[in-house]
């Protein structure tokens, strides 16, 4: 079972400024719903590259999980993208692309593909409860980065 998962934000902030904090692996903590109980098990500080490794602890639907990716591609201030080597889904890569929208302000995509293991299972799984609570993880990101970014006061 393949799924894709995208999302958009306007941030109103400088594409360099947004870019900084998104590669700061520590802030992973605070863009992740507290019911994951994330953890980076990775020593920091996390200097990101082309072939970084980067560990994690999860925890989905109560069950602890470690996760690795390895960082495939990283193109400051533009965009990097991120991929599972070990963890709960057969597939995942999360590409972060960042785009100026004036001075100020940035457009940020995420783009997950992922696919889920377990070929029927994995299908049906989706349908009950994946699809529903990787949608919930991001909006969780999304009202994270609102706060993180607050739009200038006037």
């Amino acid at each position: 079972m393949r799924g894709v998962l995208e999302r958009t934000q306007r941030i109103e902030r400088p594409r360099e400024e947004v870019f900084a904090f998104f590669e700061d692996a520590s802030n992973l903590e605070r863009l992740t719903p507290p019911f994951l109980r994330f953890a980076i098990l990775t020593k920091p500080p996390v200097h990101m590259a082309e072939g970084t490794l980067i560990d994690y602890r999860i925890a989905l639907f109560g069950v602890p999980l470690r996760w690795q990716t390895r960082i495939e591609q990283y193109t400051p201030p533009e965009r990097f993208v991120d991929a599972q080597l070990r963890g709960p889904y057969r597939a995942w890569r999360h590409t972060h692309e960042l785009t100026c929208d004036g001075p100020d302000a940035t457009w940020m995509r995420d783009r997950v593909d992922y696919e889920l293991p377990m070929g029927p299972l994995g299908t049906l799984a989706h349908a009950l409860f994946v699809r529903r609570t990787l949608a919930r993880i991001f909006d969780f990101r999304r009202d994270a980065i609102a706060a993180i970014f607050p739009p200038p006061a006037l």
